[in-house]
């Protein structure tokens, strides 16, 4: 699991190498090839963030260097140099670093000060309570960039338009457009704007025509062409600023060889609510709260807890691991070291491990003159007061470092609601999928769930207003805007009016009927 977790971590826009590693992170970031590597001993003429030049005897080398590209995951790629002018270089030095490594050892998260203790219930359950300190300094701020892409066909109305005179558009929709209908560089973007402005011929009858057009045809003659909008439009959830526009013209565009338009937006991530992170023993949560700094739990020194996980998610999953980095991070992060430690090091002696860690506590302790990083009673652990009332806890806390990731799972890809919106054709039923506006699946059994306890007002609810009950649907529309109590549902749905016309394909006649509730009387409907 920890290996999938690092594959889903997001690079930050400022990295950090853990203070507890492996000591294969260098050989790691080696084999993925985002390093810029001299190939031959030099000194160093020029740098800049695009490009590196070194001369090596007498041949002038130029490195270029990747600058705000698009990964498969939508994150930003991009090297750092890490050379300066006028310094000399060995064959195989390390000139530029990648998004997500640093000095040449991968560096996927950060070194935040962790306690793992309950806090009023929002931890439970594998969430996770951190410090506002993250948001507002940019310590787990990523960048990321999408790709939008539309296509200019030939019809057989005649060929698409990418133009800007879109008619029937309010000038703001159009007001990041350049002359040639397609968005300006450096425009900062919403959800609904215009990224590419694009007519589509098409048929209309006369009855279709605008009454201005209907005039100027009846009058002056004038053959008024009926085009359909079909612009590409930044979809609901987007936001960011254009970094790059390609326009990709073939020779001979045919309908099978069209002319495509690309947009590229950066957007810039803060983390939030919703958000996951993970630690590299599998310990995953999802961000609960944010709390301002002077209510997160604090140490004997003064300095606020930067993540609360609850104690709860290790015992039972067995992965003591993240214990003894947490630990050790805290004297590293006193002492200013890094350690690189070969997992499973028990085979060296028993209790290696513990060992270890204690030792260096012990270390950080004297050096710093801090009697609580190392205290013997509670070896590991520290009083830690609560930062609302400024008393101590009850009982000791286990604090320290550890190396946390930001994953790929991010609540802005993800969060979704729904009023009213599209149905399929033949069931009537709301479509499914984030992209379609769709609803939430009540399946076979989740029906069942409900059934057990008998909500029969949700149950009804659920399999008609919400569902396909088209008549019952639309007044309970009509009712929330105007006001005014919802009718109860007359007549049967739509899935059972679409069972009725299967059943008459096989030469199946079905009758069904309606009791009313005052009079028992019966009353014939038809499907």
């Amino acid at each position: 699991m920890s290996s999938n977790m690092q594959r889903q971590a997001v690079p930050l826009s400022r990295s950090e190498k853990c203070i507890v590693g492996t000591g294969l992170e260098r050989q790691t970031a080696l084999d993925s090839g985002v390093s810029a590597i001299a190939e031959r001993e030099g000194k160093i003429i020029y740098t800049d963030t695009h490009k590196i030049i070194f001369s090596s005897n007498g041949d002038t080398i130029s490195i270029p260097l990747v600058m705000y590209q698009r990964s498969n995951k939508n994150t930003c790629m991009y090297q750092k140099p890490r050379v300066r002018q006028g310094k000399c270089i060995k064959k195989g030095q390390i000139l530029a670093d990648g998004a997500a490594t640093v000095g040449g050892e991968l560096a996927l998260g950060k070194n935040v000060l962790v306690a793992y203790m309950p806090w009023e219930g929002y931890n439970s359950e594998d969430a996770v309570l951190i410090s506002e300190r993250l948001v507002y300094e940019d310590i787990y701020t990523s960048f990321h960039i999408r790709k939008y892409e539309i296509q200019a066909h030939v019809t057989s109305q005649g060929p698409e338009r990418i133009t800007k005179e879109i008619p029937h558009l309010e000038a703001h929709l159009l007001r990041n457009l350049d002359r040639n209908g397609i968005v300006m560089l450096g425009s900062w973007i919403e959800a609904g704007d215009i990224l590419v402005g694009k007519l589509t011929p098409q048929t209309a009858n006369e009855s279709s025509y605008a009454p201005e057009d209907r005039l100027l045809r009846a009058i002056l003659g004038i053959q008024v062409s009926t085009a359909k909008e079909t612009s590409l439009k930044l979809p609901i959830g987007g936001r960011g600023r254009v970094i790059d526009v390609r326009w990709i013209q073939k020779k001979g565009s045919s309908g099978y060889n069209p002319e495509r338009i690309r947009v590229y937006i950066s957007q810039k991530r803060e983390i939030k609510v919703g958000d996951k992170v993970a630690g590299r023993h599998g310990n995953k949560g999802i961000i609960s709260k944010i709390l301002s700094r002077q209510d997160m739990p604090y140490l004997q020194d003064g300095t606020p807890v930067d993540m609360v996980f609850n104690p709860l998610g290790v015992p039972s999953r067995m992965n003591v691991g993240q214990i003894f980095e947490c630990s050790l991070g805290l004297a590293g992060g006193l002492l200013k070291r890094h350690y690189r430690i070969a997992p499973f090091d028990e085979r060296y002696e028993q209790e290696a491990s513990r060992k270890l860690v204690f030792s260096e506590l012990y270390s950080a302790s004297k050096q710093t003159k801090n009697p609580w990083v190392f205290e013997p009673e509670y070896p590991g652990k520290s009083r830690i007061f609560d930062g609302r009332t400024g008393d101590l806890f009850e009982q000791p806390v286990q604090i320290g470092k550890s190396y946390i990731l930001k994953l790929i799972h991010q609540v802005d890809d993800k969060i979704h609601g729904r009023s009213s919106g599209h149905y399929a054709l033949v069931t009537q039923q709301p479509l499914r999928g984030r992209a379609k506006q769709g609803g939430q699946r009540v399946g076979e059994m989740e029906v069942w769930a409900l059934e057990g306890f008998g909500v029969a007002h949700i149950l009804q609810e659920m399999l008609t207003y919400k569902s396909d009950h088209i008549r019952a649907r639309q007044e309970v529309l009509g009712a929330t805007i105007i006001g005014g109590t919802i009718p109860n549902p007359e007549d049967a749905p739509e899935s059972f009016r679409l069972l009725v016309r299967e059943l008459r394909s096989l030469a199946l006649e079905l009758n069904h009927f309606l009791v009313s509730e005052k009079n028992f009387q019966i009353n014939r409907k038809e499907a």
